[in-house]
């Protein structure tokens, strides 16, 4: 056990943002660098080191958090990192994006705030970073096994890893012209600086791992052709269809989809634009969904100087303590203040867009929107609530619907789809065509990056089985799994 009296003496104290005046007129992250590592051993001391953690069950990729935990205390990193990277490929990038559903299942936070364990994972993590503790593992011999990974976003990236370490030949396929996914391109940069996508497909890159941009299967390459040449294919392709507002005036100029307006703010960031093709600067800019992609969009029009943000939510405000419904472990819908939040906008809970109004030149200047709330279970607009909102810019950040099919990459393998419209599969997350497999959000629908991650490495435990018969790779979910997360 880390500190035994630690959670008694110890308060908690999470990572130090920068003064919003000062974060807003850059992209870097919001966080003070180096923050965390004055505070960050005490912290760790707070870990009771439970008889049974339940922080454990509300990660999916079953972290072994009181470990490191007692590590961090001992400020032994070597040893702390050594068991994080026992269980997640790269917690750097959960540890700075995750909503951390083991705080939520952390057993003190029964009665006491939650140990920080987000800020410890992401202090490891950079500290094994600088210390030079993250290297190459190449495999000791190869299987002559060759696997083909579409989707470089978080799924595909941790089966690749796996993959390449069990000795497996592996190309990773991505349609857009960098490495990363969600992760490169959905993610602000205040968020996550791209630098540690960078280095961790440099660590992939010298353990084997190829990686082919811009190619798109389905499109670029027929599916046939791909499982021509590879032993066995991963679908980690996402859920990255957008999720519409099919009311009248979205056709006007300046409605876009988050996900066509966040990458390219990613894009100036990696030097393709000196300017946004699509820009907040000057505009009253209306959000229309309440989520965190919703918070990236808020975030992402401060810093490019907007006039106004307004974020609009059809679902009333989440209380600021659990609801019975939501009783610990379970992971509660709380009300979140992000960092984008903290910078300024409104936020409108209960309403719902009727209408969009433009002007003369097919520009969209207004928004028309109506009060909500359930009645028998269900969502009814409130007479006499309309009202409207002025609207350069309108961002559609309502979530996805899953995998794109407009490439044919899906028919073309002949893929079986579930009742929800994700690719099926059974417990070794294998598709109902022989070697092709399914991972992350293409399979599971919307979700989190721990689940992407744990999807990952579970799918790359079902391949490395079907390639030799057997795998000792670890699989820390099946395809039902749950947890306590939902």
């Amino acid at each position: 056990m880390a500190d035994p009296k630690g959670f008694l003496t110890t308060g908690r104290e999470v990572a130090e943002t920068r003064p919003i005046e000062e974060r807003v007129k850059d992209w870097n992250e919001v966080y003070v660098p180096g923050s965390l590592l004055p505070i960050i051993s005490k912290q760790a001391g707070r870990c009771m080191d439970c008889g049974i953690p339940f922080c454990h069950n509300g990660c999916p990729l079953g972290n072994l958090i009181p470990e490191w935990n007692d590590y961090a205390y001992r400020e032994d990193w070597g040893a702390a990192s050594e068991r994080l990277h026992a269980t997640n490929n790269f917690p750097e990038f959960t540890g700075r994006l995750c909503p951390a559903p083991c705080e939520a299942a952390c057993v003190l936070g029964i009665n006491q705030p939650a140990v920080t364990i987000k800020n410890v994972e992401v202090s490891i993590i950079d500290k094994a970073w600088d210390s030079g503790d993250v290297t190459p593992q190449p495999p000791e011999r190869l299987s002559g096994k060759t696997v083909a990974v579409i989707g470089s976003g978080p799924a595909g990236l941790a089966a690749a890893q796996q993959l390449t370490r069990a000795g497996h030949t592996v190309v990773v396929y991505e349609r857009a012209d960098r490495i990363g996914g969600l992760l490169r391109y959905g993610i602000p940069e205040f968020k996550m600086e791209k630098v540690h996508i960078n280095r961790r497909i440099e660590q992939m890159r010298a353990e084997g791992t190829k990686f082919r941009t811009e190619v798109e299967i389905g499109k670029d390459m027929p599916a046939d052709a791909l499982r021509r040449r590879y032993d066995a294919v991963v679908v980690a392709a996402g859920a990255t269809v957008s999720r519409d507002l099919p009311v009248p005036g979205r056709e006007l100029n300046g409605i876009h989809f988050a996900m066509e307006y966040l990458p390219l703010a990613n894009k100036v960031q990696e030097g393709d634009f000196v300017a946004p093709p699509i820009t907040a600067e000057g505009k009253h800019v209306v959000v229309i969904g309440g989520g965190d992609t919703g918070a990236d969009c808020v975030g992402t029009a401060h810093r490019q100087g907007a006039a106004s943000v307004t974020q609009l939510e059809i679902m009333p405000r989440p209380g600021e303590e659990r609801n019975a419904n939501q009783p610990w472990p379970t992971f509660p819908m709380l009300y979140k203040v992000t960092s984008a939040h903290e910078e300024g906008g409104e936020r409108v809970y209960s309403v719902s867009t009727t209408h969009f109004e433009g002007d003369e030149d097919g520009n969209v200047q207004a928004l028309h929107l109506v009060e909500v709330e359930f009645k028998d279970g269900k969502l009814e607009q409130k007479p006499g609530t309309e009202r409207r909102i002025p609207a350069q810019l309108v961002t559609l950040a309502m979530g996805f619907t899953g995998i794109d099919r407009s490439n044919g990459m899906v028919e073309q393998f002949g893929l079986d789809l579930d009742e929800r419209g994700n690719v099926a599969r059974d417990a070794d997350f294998a598709t109902n065509v022989d070697g092709v497999f399914v991972a992350g959000d293409a399979g599971r629908g919307q979700s989190l990056i721990v689940w992407a991650i744990a999807e990952g490495r579970s799918a790359a435990r079902g391949v490395d089985r079907y390639l030799t018969g057997a795998s000792a790779l670890p699989a820390p979910i099946r395809p039902t799994d749950r947890a306590l997360t939902v």
